[in-house]
């Protein structure tokens, strides 16, 4: 689950709106009012009272189309663990949503290359029934050691172009009678990268989601 502390205030939002609110409300640091607005601000001195790493945001990158940024997972965390997120500015919901953008998995395996070996990059994308937030994130995480020979037990596809990844569990997810799934991208050995389609949880099954700080 996704647990991040909102502050009850004016501008107080339900938690399950805690990354739209942040991509709407918290990226652009100039904007009027930001520290009564945002509830998560970027930097800890920025605003009064939230200066906690659960009470602020960290952004990675910044595009007209997608922000990443740093999970509250990381919170208390040893410094060499990674768990990011990638999100769309526009509004879409998840997996299920047809305005999902292709190009957010590009976008999101540049990202992991800064922070992982390509062998241990894991981008997974949890079903509209397992996930706690109603705005697209894709986790940037490592995969967990051993996590290709359970992949046994789901049905994948292959790719040379990440821009096919939606159509391809789309087509997977259909032909397996999936009305609701998770997809996962992992490298493949021939270069390319594997699509894993789960009705469960690609993050709680297949990745290091959470450290033991």
């Amino acid at each position: 689950m996704f647990a991040w502390l909102v502050c009850c205030n004016a501008y107080a939002v339900a938690s399950s709106d805690m990354l739209l609110h942040i991509v709407e409300q918290c990226t652009n640091t100039s904007a009027a009012a930001y520290c009564e607005k945002c509830l998560a601000p970027q930097a800890p001195a920025m605003c009064s009272g939230k200066t906690s790493c659960r009470a602020t945001s960290e952004i990675w990158r910044e595009t007209p189309e997608y922000v990443a940024m740093r999970d509250i997972k990381m919170c208390g965390c040893p410094s060499d663990f990674v768990h990011g997120l990638v999100l769309p500015k526009e509004r879409v919901t998840g997996v299920e949503d047809a305005k999902r953008p292709d190009s957010i998995w590009q976008f999101s395996w540049d990202i992991a290359q800064e922070k992982l070996p390509r062998n241990e990059i894991a981008l997974a994308v949890n079903p509209r029934t397992r996930r706690s937030q109603n705005q697209l994130h894709v986790h940037l995480v490592k995969l967990k050691e051993g996590a290709a020979s359970r992949f046994l037990s789901t049905v994948t596809a292959r790719t040379q172009n990440l821009n096919n990844v939606w159509t391809l569990a789309a087509n997977v997810a259909k032909t397996n009678q999936m009305t609701d799934y998770g997809v996962l991208v992992v490298a493949d050995k021939s270069n390319g990268y594997l699509v894993v389609v789960s009705r469960e949880s690609p993050e709680a099954l297949f990745t290091h989601a959470y450290c033991t700080p």
